[in-house]
């Protein structure tokens, strides 16, 4: 694939993401995700369609509403440019597959895209709220088993469950053993879905680096000292999840790939 299709797969992506925000913000409040025009939270002004436009309209505005003039928050071009990026990316992992069966790569590109978006609205989510809604982590599972099940067949449905329960067993262990206080259940919900996308040496190790970018990050907040954040601070591990499973899928890392990365 040229460069061309992989900018418009990139614009694609910063739409979607522009969608994700909006999911995102009006989930659980009562407001639809698919009707309504979209407004400032700060002075309810109606949006016009050239504020709107994906990055463009964020970086045009300087970040600030046109009519109020407060800023916007840096959450909208964060997910739409990581959706661009995570688009773009796995277009160019699965291109292998465009050359080989067309109508196969828009099947498996557009489930596995459609299961990254889940995790880019997890991740916000569970940052923004601490939680993660059932219907997202659910939603990220099945359509993973139904992604094994397109490229590998039927008979691939019963490994990758299982694959599935090992690698949430960890998270569901520990939540039970200290009764929720050491992790939350959410997290062993989002390692389902982890599990039937990775297999279960991939899927391990992106438990094992979701623990280190977790610890980098922890220790990282305790050096800079904020006073918001202490050693008893409830930091979310979702988003930890979600990154290392990325690194995992994007450069095909597994657990002997990555001893070898530490042996000299």
């Amino acid at each position: 694939m040229n460069f061309l299709i992989y900018f418009l797969i990139a614009i694609l992506g910063t739409v979607i993401g522009s969608f994700l925000n909006v999911v995102i913000c009006r989930f659980n409040t009562g407001r639809s995700v698919s009707k309504g025009r979209s407004i400032c939270f700060s002075c309810s002004t109606t949006l016009k369609w050239y504020e709107l436009i994906p990055l463009v309209s964020f970086i045009t505005q300087l970040g600030r509403c046109r009519t109020c003039k407060n800023t916007i928050s840096f959450q909208y071009p964060i997910v739409e440019f990581l959706t661009a990026i995570i688009f773009t990316l796995t277009a160019y992992k699965l291109s292998g597959i465009f050359f080989v069966d067309p109508s196969n790569f828009v099947a498996i590109t557009t489930l596995t895209t459609f299961i990254f978006c889940l995790w880019i609205v997890m991740f916000v989510y569970d940052v923004r709220h601490k939680i993660i809604p059932d219907i997202f982590s659910y939603a990220s599972f099945f359509s993973s088993v139904m992604l094994a099940a397109i490229m590998h067949g039927p008979q691939s449905i019963a490994p990758t469950l299982l694959a599935s329960f090992l690698v949430a067993s960890p998270f569901a262990i520990i939540f039970f053993v200290s009764k929720g206080k050491w992790m939350g259940f959410g997290d062993a919900k989002i390692a389902l879905s982890i599990g039937a996308l990775l297999g279960i040496s991939a899927g391990f190790t992106s438990l094992l680096i979701s623990f280190w970018i977790g610890a980098l990050f922890s220790i990282i907040i305790i050096l800079i000292g904020k006073t918001k954040w202490g050693l008893k601070t409830e930091i979310p591990f979702a988003p930890f999840l979600f990154i290392s499973s990325w690194i995992v899928f994007f450069f095909s890392l597994d657990f002997s790939s990555l001893m070898k990365f530490f042996t000299f």
